[in-house]
């Protein structure tokens, strides 16, 4: 759109040419802070910057709908109990994209070719289709042949353009990724801060993308992909071109430092931390593992065996036992931390209500609240509601830092002594990784169309990979932490696990060959992807069901709340995000034409007026039911 460029170009020359010492630095003179010097190198790591954290705002949201985690937040609450009403991250989705990167693509792309930096231009190609799909993935269809350009009311595409449109930008990043550049050009180094200049990363990371965007084809006939049909053979074709190993992986290495380099295009925070914990580490409340989760990093399958992840996935808090501490509650080895228990969204109607839980406070000294006596350095919570006085037992996932924060390390401290810490949890700390294009990744996909081709042994192979790249990752990143702070080791969240548990995990908990099932593959595809928006994907090409989704159920909010139904009816699920709120308002007519070429648009319930008038299907309070495109049978 012609506004997006005329607001991003003013601002890119600022960005482009800031030096710093930080995550996104790239060394370059501030003198001459306009578009048209902004080359494409410079416009390069800002774009993929964007790009990043608009998916990963939108991925903060979508994990809720998992049932993995929930949240005291109307957004995220609300998207793990199903009220629709109160759970979005549209403007952020395609805000975050469609401004600061996606609006400077074609003049990066067209200055790429003319230098002969081939690599650029295929990162810009990506870029478009990675943002596209993204946008889709979420509201279903967007302006896309007619974005970005001269049209302030672009026309709008169904999604299954879109997605055929993206497949075919991928293909053209990747020949161009497979070109050898010009001497002249710069080298993609200079300007890549995500796989450091590595061109066969970046091909790798193109491939796994097109087997993940076919394999979200599930509910297609099968037949070629060119097609719009589920394509099997392509997508593992696509797969031996894709990670072989960690070592391809694309990983955003993120710091604690909060460098001088500022989001100047979003929340004006430090560039340098992981979004997601903008998102939830940071935040009160925002990360508390369910019963779900819990029960399959415990006891994965009813083998009785826990998960070496389970310890860095739930949450820690220092706390002394005492006579009225539940059985379950598991300490460290020196008594000094205690684990969160899993909250019961699915049959525990004290959270049907949307109250619970009530976030622990901590006293330093001896106190009475609700009438209630706590010792000095007791855990409690501020609720006269006696039912909720016992939610001690759940620990949020807050996260502290010693760059943005200025603390002094990563626990965070409810009261702000030492006998309060709180571990946090592996993926929401400031300096997590985002680990954008992963090993684990395609081995499930491989695992999944394995499975559905009947080749037991092969998927079983695939999905014991995946999951054991995942635990190396895992325990290579606490490994870190603990090398850059040797106190963190004392805290489990942060101990490394023996090799000892790994294998027994390996070996006895996921299962065989035999009795390997999709169930098993897509649940533990889920714990791996934390904050990623492939568990929404996945859990609506699956539809949410209990048979492939373990331990999960429908929450209680949903089935007892009386108001649920009227944005989403028995038989429907989320499948989608509303429009961003200026389509709603200033592309009107061309959001309301698409709606005609939308399969079930048109059938929504929507306002009447009392001169017959039917409301806009957009804004049909069962729009979030809607499949998008690729999540349905329609050709």
């Amino acid at each position: 759109m012609k506004l997006y460029k005329s607001i991003i170009l003013g601002a890119l020359g600022v960005m482009s040419f800031a030096s710093c010492d930080s995550y996104l630095d790239i060394n370059t003179n501030p003198n001459t802070a306009t578009a048209e010097a902004a080359s494409y190198e410079y416009r390069l790591p800002w774009c993929l910057h964007y790009l990043q954290a608009g998916y990963e705002i939108g991925a903060s949201v979508d994990s809720y709908f998992t049932g993995l985690v929930t949240s005291t937040a109307a957004r995220e609450g609300g998207a793990s109990r199903w009220n629709l009403s109160a759970t979005t991250r549209a403007n952020q989705i395609t805000q975050w994209f469609l401004v600061p990167c996606a609006s400077n693509l074609q003049d990066m792309y067209d200055k790429a070719m003319a230098a002969g930096a081939y690599h650029y231009a295929g990162a810009a190609k990506f870029m478009r289709a990675y943002g596209f799909m993204n946008i889709i993935d979420h509201m279903g269809e967007c302006p896309y042949t007619d974005a970005l350009g001269s049209s302030t009311s672009p026309v709008y595409d169904t999604g299954k353009t879109v997605f055929m449109g993206c497949l075919n930008e991928l293909d053209e990043a990747i020949e161009l990724f497979s070109k050898t550049q010009e001497a002249s050009a710069k080298p993609l180094s200079v300007g890549d801060n995500w796989n450091n200049g590595d061109v066969s990363k970046w091909i790798k990371l193109c491939y796994l993308l097109k087997a993940r965007w076919l394999n979200h084809l599930s509910k297609k006939q099968a037949g070629s992909y060119k097609d719009g049909k589920y394509d099997a053979d392509a997508i593992l074709e696509c797969l031996t071109k894709a990670q072989q190993s960690n070592a391809d992986n694309t990983v955003l290495r993120h710091t604690d430092t909060n460098g001088p380099t500022k989001d100047v295009e979003g929340w004006d925070e430090t560039v340098d931390y992981n979004t997601i914990f903008s998102c939830v580490g940071m935040n009160n409340g925002r990360y508390f593992v369910t019963k779900t989760f819990y029960d399959n990093l415990t006891n994965f399958d009813g083998k009785g065996v826990e998960d070496p992840r389970a310890d860095k996935f739930i949450p820690w808090q220092r706390s002394v036992k005492s006579a009225t501490t539940p059985a379950a509650v598991k300490w460290s080895t020196d008594g000094k931390w205690r684990r969160s228990l899993g909250i019961d969204i699915i049959n525990d109607d004290i959270y049907s209500n949307g109250s619970g839980p009530v976030q622990s406070e901590f006293t330093t000294e001896a106190a009475t609240f609700n009438g209630v006596d706590y010792a000095a350095y007791s855990w409690y919570c501020k609720t006269d509601n006696q039912e909720r006085q016992g939610d001690t037992i759940y620990v949020h996932g807050k996260s502290s830092s010693k760059g943005y924060d200025s603390n002094k390390d990563l626990l965070y401290r409810r009261g702000g002594v030492d006998e309060s810490a709180v571990s946090g949890v592996f993926s929401d700390r400031p300096d997590s990784y985002t680990y954008f294009g992963s090993y684990w990744e395609a081995c499930f996909i491989k695992a999944e169309v394995l499975m559905r081709k009947g080749d037991k042994p092969g998927a079983f192979a695939a999905y014991k990979a995946g999951i054991e790249a995942n635990i190396q990752a895992v325990e290579e990143r606490c490994a870190e932490w603990v090398a850059g702070d040797p106190s963190l080791a004392t805290c489990p969240s942060f101990a490394p696990a023996t090799q000892e548990a790994i294998d027994n995990y390996l070996n006895t908990a996921i299962g065989t060959a035999a009795d390997i099932t999709m169930g098993k593959i897509i649940t533990q595809k889920l714990m791996t992807m934390m904050w990623s928006s492939e568990q929404w994907n996945d859990m609506r090409r699956f539809d949410y069901d209990p048979q492939i989704f373990m331990n999960y159920g429908k929450p209680m909010w949903y089935t007892t709340h009386g108001t649920a139904l009227k944005y989403c009816p028995e038989g429907a699920a989320p499948r989608r995000l509303p429009q961003a709120s200026y389509e709603v308002d200033y592309n009107t007519g061309n959001l309301e034409a698409i709606g005609a070429q939308v399969p079930g648009a048109l059938e929504l319930p929507v306002i009447v007026s009392k001169d017959g008038t039917r409301g806009k299907w957009y804004n049909s309070d069962q729009i979030r039911t809607l499949p998008v495109w690729w999540d349905s049978t329609q050709e």
